[in-house]
C-alpha cells in the first residue's frame, strides 16, 4: 500500500559530497525517500554558487526557513539536500524539492565534480531549475558550460557501437526534465527592438544561434544548442532584486510586505507554474517514478560515477524494471493469499467453489501485477507470477483438502466409538453379530452423511473409515454360527464389490476435479493473454505519444534552424526526424517482443494435470 507523504521538518542531506570527490548516498536519507510510495514530483537547483538558489527552494516548500540560505560569500550547500513535502495541488503526490551544492566554488578542489552534481540534478528530476545572477548573456551561457559535458556524463543506450556524439538527442529527451531558467537580480526592460517580449520571448532570444564558423561561434553556440536540443519545455523567469543590500542578509526573516513587489509578483508565478505544471517524475515508457523507484535510481547513478564509468539511462531503467518487476511480482502474491484467506471458507463443499474464489482473486492479483511492471523482462515475470500462483493454488487445495479430511475423521471417530466399544467388549462375537455389526455401521453411514460442513474429502474419509474396518467385519463375519459358509461368501464378495465400487467412485471424482483445474487454467491462461495485449495497447500508445511529443520538438526547431539560417543544421534535423518516423512504425513490433504471450509455465502445468488425469485413468476398474 501507498505510504503517506514522510513531513519533513527540515531538509536533510541526500548525497553527500566528500572532499575527495566522492558521492556518498545518506542512508537515512534514503530511507526516508524509499518508504514514499506515491508518485514524486521532484524539483532540481543547480547554479553557482551564493545566487540565491535555496531561497527559491524554501518558497517553493512554502516556508521561509529551510536550505541554508547564508549570508557570505561563502557557499553554504554542500552535495545534494533532499526536502520532501506534501504537494501543495496534486493530491497522492510528493513534491521532492533538492536543493544541490553551488556550482563554481573557488574552495572546491575538484571542479570535475561540479559536472556531476549537475548530471545528477538533471537525471533525478521532472523539473530542473537553473539559477542565475544578471543577465543571460553570453558569460552566462559560458558559465552553463555544464550543459554541453552531458553527452560525456550521461549515455542513453549501453549499446557500444555508438559514441557520445552519435547520440539522438531525442533519447536524452525520454529522460531529461522540463527546464527553466530564473534570472535573479534582473533590472533590464524586457524589450527588444522597442518591443516589449515576454521572460519566455527573453530567453529563446537569448538562445538564437550566432552566424559563423569560428572557434569562437562554435564554442559560443554550444550550450545554446544543447538547451535547445535536450530541453524542449523551456520557462524562464526574471526576478528584480527582493530588498535592499542592507536586509538580504536576513531575507528569510523578512515579511512579504518587506520584500519589493517586483520581485514577489513573479516569485508567486514561478511557485505557480512548478506547483501546478511540473509533471510527476517518469522514464521511458510512461513509467511514473516513486519515492522508492528514484532511491533505486540514485543508487544506480552515484555506484556508476563513483566507479569511474558513465551512468547509463537504459541500464538504469532495466535495473529498475528488475526491481520493480520483482516487487510487482511479491506483491501480487502477498494480495492473492490475503484475498484467499478473507473471502475462502475452509474447507469448501465442492473444488468449484474453491476455484470460484480463487479466479476472482487471481484476477485482482494479475490486475495489480499488470499495473506496476514494466516492459523489460515482463515476460519473464509474469511467467514467474504465474507459476507461483498455481503454486499458492495448490496449496489452498492441499489445505482445503487437510481440513476436510480431519473434520470428516472427527466426525467418523466421535460417530463409531459406541461400534469401536461393542468390539473390544465382544459384543459382536456371537451368533448374528455380523449383521448387527453391519447394522451398526450402516448406522454409523447414515448420521455421518447427515453430518454439515465436511467439506470436499467427505467420501475419501469414509472410504477411509470403512477400510479400517475391513478386517474386523471380516473377523466377525467368520466367527458368527449362524451363517452358512456359501452366505460368508457372497457376503465377502459383497463388501469386496463394495470396496471396489467406492474406489472407482473416488477415482472419478479426482478425474473430475483434474479437468475442473486444467479447465481453470485454460481461463487462466486466456484471461492473462488477453491483459497482455490490453497492456501492449496502452504501452504502444504511451510510447507514440511520446515520441510524437519529441517529433513535434524536432520539427518546431527545425522551423527556427530554417527561420535563422542554419540550413545544414536543418537538414540534419530532418534526418533525425525521419528516424523517429521510422521508429514509431516499429514501436509495436519493439512492445512485442517484450511483451509476447507465454505457454512455458501454462502448458508445463497442464501437462502435468494431464499426466495425473491419465494415471487415475488407467487406475479406474473395467466396468
Amino acid at each position: 500500500m501507498a505510504s503517506e507523504v514522510a513531513h519533513m521538518a527540515a531538509p536533510v542531506c541526500l548525497i553527500e559530497n566528500r572532499p575527495d570527490g566522492t558521492l556518498v548516498i545518506r542512508e537515512k536519507a534514503a530511507a526516508s525517500l524509499a518508504q514514499i510510495r506515491q508518485p514524486v514530483v521532484v524539483v532540481a537547483i543547480v547554479g553557482l554558487y551564493r545566487t540565491g538558489k535555496s531561497y527559491l527552494m524554501n518558497r517553493l516548500a512554502g516556508k521561509r526557513k529551510g536550505f541554508c540560505l547564508g549570508a557570505t560569500v561563502q557557499a553554504m550547500t554542500k552535495g545534494i539536500w533532499m526536502w520532501c513535502r506534501p504537494h501543495p495541488q496534486k493530491q497522492g503526490c510528493t513534491l521532492v524539492l533538492l536543493d544541490t551544492e553551488g556550482l563554481g566554488d573557488v574552495g572546491k578542489a575538484n571542479t570535475q565534480n561540479d559536472s556531476w552534481i549537475f548530471a545528477l540534478a538533471i537525471l533525478l528530476s521532472s523539473t530542473f531549475v537553473y539559477n542565475s545572477m544578471g543577465t543571460i548573456d553570453e558569460n552566462a551561457l559560458e558559465k552553463l558550460h555544464y550543459v554541453t559535458e552531458l553527452t560525456k556524463k550521461i549515455r542513453t543506450k549501453s549499446s557500444p557501437v555508438l559514441s557520445h556524439e552519435d547520440e539522438d538527442s531525442a533519447e536524452f529527451i525520454r529522460f531529461f526534465p522540463a527546464f527553466i531558467w530564473a534570472v535573479r537580480d534582473f533590472t533590464l526592460a524586457l524589450e527588444i527592438d522597442g518591443c516589449p517580449i515576454s521572460d519566455d520571448g527573453y530567453l529563446e532570444n537569448a538562445l538564437k544561434l550566432q552566424k559563423g564558423d569560428t572557434e569562437q561561434v562554435t564554442k559560443s553556440n554550444m550550450p545554446r544548442i544543447c538547451i535547445r536540443h535536450f530541453f524542449p519545455s523551456r520557462k524562464c523567469f526574471t526576478f528584480d532584486r527582493p530588498t535592499n543590500r542592507r536586509n538580504l542578509s536576513r531575507l528569510e526573516e523578512l515579511e512579504e510586505d518587506q520584500l519589493e513587489e517586483d520581485f514577489l509578483e513573479p516569485m508567486n508565478r514561478f511557485c505557480q507554474h512548478v506547483w501546478g505544471t511540473s509533471r510527476p517524475k517518469m522514464v521511458p515508457g510512461g513509467h511514473v517514478v516513486t519515492g522508492s523507484m528514484l532511491v533505486n535510481l540514485m543508487k544506480t547513478y552515484v555506484d556508476a560515477i563513483n566507479n569511474g564509468q558513465v551512468p547509463c539511462l537504459e541500464n538504469a531503467v532495466v535495473a529498475l524494471s528488475k526491481i520493480e518487476n520483482s516487487a510487482a511480482v511479491c506483491e501480487a502474491i502477498s494480495y492473492y493469499e490475503e484475498q484467499m484467506q478473507k473471502h475462502l471458507k475452509l474447507p469448501t463443499k465442492t473444488v468449484e467453489e474453491l476455484l470460484e474464489v480463487h479466479k476472482v482473486c487471481e484476477r485482482e492479483a494479475v490486475a495489480k501485477f499488470m499495473a506496476q511492471a514494466f516492459l523489460d523482462n515482463l515476460k519473464m515475470y509474469q511467467e514467474e507470477l504465474q507459476e507461483k500462483l498455481n503454486q499458492k493454488l495448490e496449496e489452498f487445495c492441499q489445505k482445503n483438502k487437510e481440513i476436510s479430511l480431519d473434520r470428516c475423521r472427527a466426525v467418523l471417530l466421535d460417530l463409531s466409538q459406541e461400534l469401536k466399544e461393542g468390539v473390544h467388549l465382544g459384543l459382536y462375537s456371537v451368533p448374528g453379530g455380523y449383521k448387527k455389526f453391519m447394522e451398526k455401521r450402516h448406522e454409523i453411514e447414515e448420521k455421518y452423511h447427515l453430518v454439515p460442513g465436511k467439506g470436499i474429502q467427505a467420501e475419501e474419509a469414509l472410504r477411509e473409515f470403512l477400510k479400517s474396518k475391513e478386517s474386523e467385519a471380516k473377523a466377525i463375519l467368520q466367527m458368527d454360527k449362524t451363517l452358512s459358509d456359501k452366505e460368508k461368501e457372497i457376503e465377502a464378495h459383497r463388501a469386496q464389490a463394495e470396496a471396489a465400487q467406492m474406489q472407482q467412485k473416488m477415482l472419478e471424482q479426482e478425474q473430475i476435479r483434474l479437468k475442473q483445474m486444467m479447465e481453470d487454467q485454460k481461463r487462466s491462461h486466456d484471461e492473462q493473454c488477453q491483459l497482455l495485449r490490453e497492456h501492449m495497447e496502452k504501452e504502444k500508445k504511451k510510447m507514440e505519444e511520446e515520441t510524437d511529443r519529441i517529433l513535434q520538438h524536432k520539427l518546431q526547431e527545425e522551423k527556427k534552424l530554417l527561420e535563422e539560417g542554419f540550413y545544414q543544421k536543418a537538414r540534419q534535423m530532418e534526418a533525425e526526424i525521419q528516424q523517429l518516423k521510422e521508429e514509431k512504425k516499429n514501436i509495436f513490433v519493439e512492445i512485442a517482443e517484450k511483451v509476447l504471450p507465454h505457454a512455458v509455465a501454462f502448458g508445463s502445468q497442464l501437462m502435468e494435470y494431464k499426466l495425473k488425469s491419465r494415471h487415475f485413468n488407467t487406475q479406474l476398474p473395467k466396468k
